[in-house]
C-alpha cells in the first residue's frame, strides 16, 4: 500500500518568546522539524513525505536542511491560514495514495510503534487516532462551579492521525467551521466513527521553552537506548 505522511509545520514562535517557529529550533543538534520527518523516514524509508510550511519559511527550512546536511527527500507545500487549509493544500496534490497520516511537525517524539498501529489499523477500519489516557487528576466546569471527572474516559489526542485516502480527501471537500479542532473532527463530520489506537506519553507537542527541556531529556534517553 502506497503511504503517505502530512507534517504540518505552521506555527509560530509566540508561545516559544523566540522569532523562530518551534518547528526550527534546535533540539540536540538537529532543527525539531528534522528529528520529525526522521522519525517516519526510519519507519518506513519508502513513505512519501509532505512538509507543509508557512510560505515566508520556505526558505529559511531550504537553509537549515543545507546546513545541516539533511538528504531525506520530501515535497513542501505551503499552508494556509487555519491547519484545515494548510492539510487540504497537502491532500490536494496527492494521487493514487492508499493511505495518508497527518503529523504535527512539532511531535518529534513519536514511536514507530506509535506510527504503525495508526497506519495498521487505518488499513482495516479507514481511520485510527492515537490517544493516551489522562494521567492528572480532571475537573469539568460546570454552572455554577465543577465537578471531577473520571480521568479513565478522559483521552489525550495526539498524531499522526492516519486515514485511508479517499475518506480524507472527501472530508476535506467539506465547507470549514471553527469545530474542526484536528483531522478527526473533519472526517467525523462525514458520519464516520473514529478508531483510538494507543499513543505513547512522549509524543508531546512541543510548543514552550519547558517543552524544549523535557523533548532534550526524551532525546537523551532515546540516544542511551
Amino acid at each position: 500500500m502506497k503511504k503517505v505522511v502530512i507534517i504540518v509545520a505552521g506555527g509560530s514562535g509566540s508561545r516559544m518568546n523566540t522569532d523562530k517557529p518551534k518547528q526550527f529550533l534546535i533540539l540536540g543538534n538537529k532543527p525539531v522539524l528534522q528529528h520529525t520527518i526522521e522519525k517516519f523516514y526510519n519507519y518506513d524509508s519508502q513513505i512519501e513525505i509532505i512538509v507543509v510550511l508557512p510560505e515566508n519559511y520556505i526558505s529559511l527550512w531550504k537553509n537549515l536542511c543545507f546546513e545541516n546536511t539533511f538528504n531525506i527527500e520530501h515535497k513542501i507545500v505551503t499552508g494556509g491560514k487555519e491547519r484545515f487549509f494548510s492539510v487540504k493544500n497537502a491532500i490536494d496534490i496527492l494521487e493514487n495514495v492508499d493511505l495518508v497520516a497527518i503529523h504535527d511537525g512539532v511531535r518529534p517524539f513519536v514511536s514507530l510503534s506509535t506510527i504503525n498501529e495508526a497506519f495498521e489499523t487505518a488499513k482495516l477500519k479507514g481511520n485510527a487516532i492515537p490517544v493516551i489516557t489522562a494521567f492528572d487528576s480532571v475537573r469539568i466546569s460546570i454552572a455554577g462551579g465543577n465537578k471531577p471527572l473520571d480521568r479513565k474516559i478522559v483521552k489525550l489526542v495526539q498524531t499522526p492521525q492516519v486515514f485511508k485516502f479517499d475518506l480524507i480527501k472527501n472530508a476535506y471537500n467539506q465547507t470549514y467551521v471553527h469545530e474542526f479542532t484536528d483531522d478527526a473532527s473533519v472526517v467525523e463530520m462525514l458520519g464516520e466513527k473514529i478508531n483510538l489506537t494507543e499513543g505513547n506519553r512522549e509524543n508531546i507537542k512541543i510548543t514552550t521553552p519547558e517543552d524544549l527541556i523535557i523533548g532534550e531529556a526524551f532525546l537523551k534517553k532515546e540516544i542511551e537506548k
